[in-house]
């Protein structure tokens, strides 16, 4: 039911897909500064959660163009951390992990996932049909590696990729994940991002692309094993029964977005009718 219903929001867009993307990162936030108080620190959280959630809709203010994206922004969210770190928690509030966490958990969450907002909005993609699209593609991939790396690791697994940051995951799952994961974009591209985007990759950009999504994909899954071990954690949350929370979920994807957006830009061609 969840995944229609997403479907949907990308394809309406707009402000439906900046709201949805809002409380999706303020959630994330909160799991990751639940995540950083479990590893004995001291986030402002609930600042946190907001900025994060206002990240998305500040990206949709700058499409609409209400706002014009300035660095100087920035430096007044970061000006702001530290004066509240001042008057609120002093030199024994351990202020410089408050406000790197902080910060951190801002950009990790509701700045990594803005750019599936920018996808949506790519310069290429005209119209809902190509946005939604184009929006699926790392989505799709980022499946593709969970899937191959699960199954080719279960099958075939024998050597350990990382074991002190995920003991499961195997060499033969990574590889096999990649693998998949460029077969499944080459057919995304000819029978799905070509005949209703207009839009291609040469066979070259594809295999690429495919590549660096799905390293994207593990090291993304990797990154958020690594807090959650220093943390002494299994699961983010619990938000979602039986799946955890919003980083567990999100956590490839998180990574994924930036690097596809990044990609994209450099390897899409238009593709005539």
């Amino acid at each position: 039911m969840a995944a229609p219903l997403a479907l949907a929001i990308v394809f309406v867009g707009d402000a439906a897909l900046a709201g949805l993307l809002a409380v999706a990162s303020a959630i994330a936030a909160w799991e990751l500064f639940r995540m950083a108080k479990a590893a004995g620190h001291a986030p402002f959280s609930d600042l946190g959660c907001a900025l994060a959630g206002l990240f998305p809709l500040a990206v949709h203010a700058v499409y609409l163009g209400l706002i014009q994206p300035r660095i100087t922004y920035l430096a007044i969210i970061l000006i702001a951390l530290l004066s509240i770190s001042v008057w609120a928690r002093g030199a024994s509030g351990r202020p410089l992990g408050a406000v790197a966490i902080t910060v951190l958990g801002v950009l990790y969450t509701g700045g990594l996932l803005s750019f599936g907002y920018a996808l949506r909005y790519h310069d290429y993609a005209v119209g809902a049909a190509a946005g939604t699209v184009l929006v699926m593609l790392p989505v799709f991939l980022t499946w593709a590696t969970d899937v191959g790396a699960y199954v080719f690791g279960r099958t075939f697994g024998r050597k350990k990729l990382i074991p002190s940051v995920s003991p499961g995951k195997t060499v033969e799952g990574a590889v096999g994940g990649l693998g998949l994961t460029i077969v499944m974009c080459l057919l995304y591209v000819r029978f799905i991002l070509m005949p209703y985007a207009q839009l291609g990759l040469t066979f070259q950009g594809a295999v690429l692309f495919a590549i660096v999504v799905s390293v994207a994909a593990q090291t993304g899954d990797l990154a958020e094993s690594l807090l959650k071990r220093e943390a002494g954690i299994k699961d983010s949350s619990r938000i979602i029964p039986g799946h955890g929370g919003i980083l567990d979920r999100f956590d490839s994807l998180l990574f994924v977005m930036p690097v596809a957006f990044l990609l994209l830009g450099r390897l899409l061609l238009p593709y005539p009718q």
